[in-house]
């Protein structure tokens, strides 16, 4: 384990009216421990779970990479800035890691293809090939199997975009085999219920006041497939296989 707890500091807040900060679940002083090294965050869209791995990642030094700003219609100068509103808590001091998003990953792959022009020792660390050349799944696995060997804290939103069910188990049997070696803790934002299996997880509904820890069984992604999986089974024509 390394890193302990994130807390929320509302009399900190630089306003109540605008997002994040007018979300309620961010309203009360409140603490979320993490005691397992997998953590899922799970929730609707915009229930703000994003939005809080980002700002963890902030406080803890990580870098996000992203190629540039690009122009807006519409600009919230608080959707960055609820890191200030925050404070996090090691176990026993800092340490290195990484912030993973599927909505900046091209920027970041892009990026290493620059740096191997120059110094192609770079795709070493990353399974000896380009990220670009590879699909998107291969690309994605060979990011996660080689920089989530080292020791460290690792942020991930919504990894599971564009990943078949077949590469989310396998991201699965990653993220179990790395995080039962001790070395690595996984902040986790996620829709997907395969993810979501990891034995001995911690799972955060952002779907409540204050945010609460809730089973496997008892998450909304999970009822909803179980459902409609089983629904799909019992009105199947006689003729399907």
């Amino acid at each position: 384990m390394h890193l302990k707890s994130v807390r929320f500091h509302p009399d900190q807040y630089p306003t109540r009216d605008h997002y994040p900060f007018n979300l309620g679940i961010f309203h009360e002083p409140s603490e979320l421990a993490f005691p397992s090294t997998v953590t899922f965050f799970v929730g609707e869209n915009g229930a703000g779970k994003s939005t809080l791995l980002e700002a963890i990642a902030r406080r803890a030094g990580i870098h996000i990479w992203r190629d540039g700003e690009r122009t807006r219609c519409v600009v919230n100068r608080y959707e960055d800035k609820f890191y200030r509103g925050i404070s996090i808590q090691w176990v026993d001091g800092p340490v290195p890691g990484s912030f993973f998003g599927s909505s900046i990953f091209q920027d970041f792959a892009r990026l290493l293809d620059e740096w191997a022009a120059t110094d192609p020792g770079q795709l070493d660390y990353f399974g000896g090939k380009s990220l670009l050349t590879q699909s998107h799944g291969q690309s994605l696995m060979s990011f996660f199997k080689a920089r989530y060997a080292i020791r460290g804290l690792y942020l991930l939103d919504e990894p599971e975009t564009a990943l078949s069910p077949k590469t989310q188990i396998a991201l699965l049997d990653l993220l179990t085999k790395l995080s039962s070696a001790g070395h690595a803790q996984f902040l986790i934002a996620t829709h997907s219920p395969i993810l979501m299996a990891c034995p001995g997880a911690t799972i955060y509904s952002f779907d409540h006041t204050p945010i609460p820890s809730v089973p496997y069984e008892d998450t909304e992604h999970y009822r909803v497939y179980r459902s409609f999986m089983e629904s799909h089974s019992k009105h199947r024509p006689p003729y399907a296989s």
